[in-house]
């Protein structure tokens, strides 16, 4: 396993990939750390066989979800990844995007735990973790530096398939384009975000903005961003 690779050719979404790999039919589904649901709401609208509960920490956030429409097959659950509050052997896939790093650090092990604990034999984990690298990510850190976390986040995954807790499948690397239309809107999203809180001086401020604007083209600053995809089995019992 690598926690990131140099040479990464594909771009495509995480969208992208899911749907090729998975049948969602009759399937139980569950996000951990879902945010505002918009891969489990697409999800559900475009699989109305499936199940999804989409866990979300964030007190804000759930219940900006609960308010929200959604597909009648998302049931949004307040809890967390290292305390499911779902029965062993219950789920057939489990999604992690960019949420792992999220866990603290002292719970991230809990949570994969907690993940084998409730796949059914043969389920699936597909965990998507961003790669520190990049030039979307020079400009975060330097307010809000993930590297730490994020080699936790690849230390957890790594530990529970070394030590036999779940076998690694397929680790998919690629790149996702996004693209800002001006610094305003992303400045707007950083603030907006409810389960962390950024406090800027203007001086923090200017120099977010200099390496910003320096991605700007006409059609407003597009970012490459490096991703990496560990696909995980739950163990078939014998």
């Amino acid at each position: 396993m690598q926690i990131s690779n140099p040479n990464i050719n594909l771009t495509c979404t995480d969208a992208d990939i899911y749907n090729k790999i998975f049948d969602f039919t009759d399937k139980s589904i569950l996000e951990l750390g879902c945010g505002s649901a918009a891969h489990a709401r697409k999800i559900a609208e475009l699989h109305r066989k499936c199940h999804i509960n989409a866990l979300e920490v964030d007190k804000i956030q759930h219940e900006k979800n609960l308010s929200n429409d959604a597909p009648p097959n998302i049931t949004f659950v307040e809890a967390s990844a290292q305390d499911i509050p779902f029965d062993a052997n219950t789920v057939d896939i489990v999604f992690m995007f960019k949420s792992l790093h999220h866990v603290p650090i002292d719970f991230m092990d809990t949570a994969m735990q907690e993940i084998k604990r409730v796949l059914k034999p043969g389920g699936m984990a597909y965990i998507s973790e961003p790669i520190f690298a990049g030039e979307y990510n020079e400009i975060m850190r330097i307010f809000h530096d993930e590297e730490v976390v994020r080699k936790h986040a690849f230390a957890a995954v790594k530990k529970a398939v070394e030590s036999n807790l779940m076998n690694l499948k397929e680790e998919i690397f690629f790149k996702t384009e996004s693209k800002k239309e001006s610094f305003e809107i992303f400045k707007n999203e950083i603030l907006n975000r409810t389960f962390v809180e950024h406090k800027l001086d203007d001086e923090t401020w200017a120099n977010v903005e200099e390496m910003f604007e320096k991605n700007m083209t006409e059609d407003g600053a597009v970012f490459l961003q490096p991703h990496r995809v560990d696909l995980l089995e739950s163990k078939t019992i014998l």
